[in-house]
Formats: structure tokens, C-alpha cells, sequence
């Protein structure tokens, strides 16, 4: 299984942002995978901190924009959201983000799907 992380959600949400359509292609990538996909509970929770707070690059997002691209992913995309302590473990094999500095943990894949 494929876990997204926060800064890919909030490039896909962000439609002004250069990594929009990036972010976007993986998502679906993830979508299309055979193992499934989701998203740890707590990137959901920073996503929202991030994309709803007004000194956001472009304005917050409103509540309800934020509500529906997480809904949207769920029931179009198939996405789940892993709950902890699943987060991370064992279902999880690898992790998506495009944070340079994500420190990986022992038996998970991390990969940048916007690295060329």
C-alpha cells in the first residue's frame, strides 16, 4: 500500500502552485496501484492546517474546499485514511513526498514521484 504524504495533498489542491499537476499525476498514479493507497490520519491534519490557514501562499482554502478534495479522493480516488497506529505500519509499504528531508523508517520506501 501507498501512503501519500501532506506536501503532495497540498500540491494537488493547489491548482497555482508548479507542482499542481505533478501532484496531481501521482495521485492518480497511487489511485491505479494494486496494493491500494491512502493517507495517514495525521497528514490529513496537517494538510488542513496548511491549505485552510489564511496566511497560506494564494489565501486559506475555505473549510468546505478542504472537506471536498479530501472527500473527492476518498470517493472518486479510492483513497483510505489510515488511522494510527496503521499510519505507517505494516499494511503501508512505501511513502510518496516530495520533502527532500523525510527521514524514512526502517522497511519503508520512500519515494518522490515529482523527481524527474
Amino acid at each position: 500500500m501507498i501512503a501519500i504524504d501532506t506536501d503532495l495533498l497540498v500540491y494537488a489542491h493547489r491548482a497555482g502552485c508548479p507542482e499542481h499537476a505533478g501532484a496531481r499525476r501521482a495521485i492518480e498514479e497511487a489511485s491505479n496501484d494494486a496494493d491500494g493507497w491512502g493517507i495517514p490520519s495525521s497528514c490529513v491534519f496537517e494538510f488542513w492546517s496548511v491549505v485552510t490557514h489564511p496566511a497560506s501562499t494564494g489565501g486559506g482554502s475555505s473549510p468546505a474546499s478542504a472537506k471536498g478534495f479530501i472527500e473527492a479522493l476518498m470517493e472518486t480516488a479510492g483513497a483510505v485514511i489510515l488511522p494510527p497506529p496503521q499510519a505507517l505500519v505494516p499494511s503501508v509499504t512505501e511513502i510518496w513526498t516530495h520533502d527532500a528531508g523525510f527521514v524514512a523508517l526502517p522497511g519503508l520506501k520512500v519515494r518522490d514521484p515529482l523527481a524527474g
